[in-house]
């Protein structure tokens, strides 16, 4: 140890001298060497240029390391700086999103996602005003059915409500007529948007909760598969899950009846995730694109043509086998293929959700993603249905058999964040 002490000091003393020689030109090197035995800071100073040089070069290094101490200290103050200015933007976008109750997920980036429940005070007033006409409809549809239980079953006090809840969508139609008689002729205030617009949305609330509580005394009046669920809005909120999981399949029949004029893309009208696979199955229209199956995160193309604002039934079966698929519509086959996720059994204990397409296990929902629309009649099999049962199904056959895995039922389903559910007779527009 004692002997590699002089190579130690000669060789930092030399790579001192040629970090400040970058910026001094020509430079002279001096070694001098030291005994063993003698302490650095008390041995006899080199005589003559030397010296000097040697001392040029300590105060030198000293001014050096003053000058980056202050750098970093300059450094540091502009982190803080810059730490303080990201947490007010991270506070102002937590209170962006305070309307709803936030979710985690995002297909493109798992982890915090803003909540869309107020991405309608954000929206372009046009478009808002769409979703809001939208939404009248839908209550008018379920007061149109709530006439037809009435007619059957007189109840004076059921009639009154009725009456109540029309008057009120009439005003309401006139608010939003109003609102697009300003937009035409440009006296739009945007001050008063938020106020005005939450007013709305309110009554919305109030008259969605009031049908539904008139819907409810139908439940004892009817079977339990005769309903359906309807998402009036795109929302990262809406959505069903469906009681049970899935076992272990190596093949299936899925099936529902569906309605939408959603544009762009209709959404995801039903995703299935396990543990560490987020599209396990999963049915979808995204965008301009075609609709989708996914299976183990593998991709099929389907050839439905159905977002035209009419009920359509559709079935997709599949076997691990080769990966064969078939789609059906409206009980004819529009497409077949294979090699899609072959040999790869569909995964149990995992999460179905209707309406909403999972980035988690059970969340991650995206609105974009979201379903619009109306489904009913979503049945499951563990086994590929033959041509002669989707026709049976697609029909409403007396013969139509339920999913033996997932049967539609009241009782097999949980509604969340505002959609809805009311009566629904599969066939009644085929009749």
């Amino acid at each position: 140890m004692a002997a590699a002490l002089p190579g130690s000091l000669l060789l930092l003393a030399l790579l001192a001298l040629r970090g400040r020689a970058q910026g001094l030109g020509q430079t002279r090197f001096i070694c001098t060497s030291v005994p063993l035995d003698v302490d650095m800071c008390t041995a006899p100073a080199p005589s003559g240029g030397a010296a000097e040089d040697l001392k040029t070069t300590v105060l030198q290094l000293r001014e050096t390391v003053l000058q980056q101490k202050e750098t970093i200290m300059n450094q540091k103050e502009t982190i803080r700086e810059l730490t303080a200015k990201l947490g007010r933007c991270e506070s102002q976008s937590v209170l962006d999103a305070l309307p709803g109750e936030p979710r985690p997920g995002g297909r493109k980036q798992p982890g915090f996602s803003k909540n869309t429940m107020g991405d309608l005070s954000r929206a372009p007033a046009a478009e808002t005003l769409s979703q809001l006409g939208q939404t009248l409809q839908s209550l008018k549809t379920r007061l149109e059915n709530l006439e037809q239980f009435s007619r059957m079953n007189s109840s004076s006090q059921t009639n009154n409500l009725k009456d109540i809840l029309q008057n009120k969508i009439d005003d309401l139609e006139k608010q939003v007529l109003s609102r697009v008689n300003s937009l035409e002729e440009g006296k739009y205030n945007a001050r008063n948007e938020s106020e005005e617009r939450g007013k709305i949305e309110s009554t919305l609330t109030s008259l969605h909760q009031r049908i539904s509580d008139l819907e409810k005394g139908q439940k004892d009046n009817r079977p339990m598969d005769r309903f359906q669920l309807t998402f009036p809005l795109r929302t990262n909120y809406m959505y069903a899950k469906v009681k049970k999981s899935l076992p272990e399949m190596y093949a299936f029949s899925v099936c529902m009846w569906m309605k939408s004029s959603a544009s762009p893309g209709m959404g995801t009208p039903f995703s299935y995730a396990v543990p560490g696979q987020a599209n396990e199955l999963v049915l979808i229209e995204w965008g301009n694109n075609p609709m989708e199956i996914l299976i183990n995160d593998k991709v099929a193309k389907l050839p439905f043509i159905i977002n035209d604002g009419k009920w359509h039934h559709i079935c997709v079966t599949w076997t691990t086998r080769d990966g064969v698929w078939e789609a059906y519509q409206d009980g004819t086959q529009a497409g077949s293929g294979e090699n899609l996720a072959p040999y790869h059994p569909i995964k149990p204990q995992g999460v179905l959700v209707l309406g909403q397409e999972q980035d988690t296990l059970g969340g991650g929902f995206d609105a974009t993603q979201a379903f619009v629309g109306e489904l009913a009649h979503f049945n499951v099999w563990d086994r590929k249905l033959s041509p002669g049962e989707v026709y049976s199904l697609a029909t409403c056959s007396s013969k139509a058999l339920a999913g033996n895995v997932i049967a539609w039922s009241e009782a097999n389903i949980d509604i969340y964040g505002g959609a809805t559910k009311w009566t629904f007779e599969a066939c009644r527009q085929l009749n």
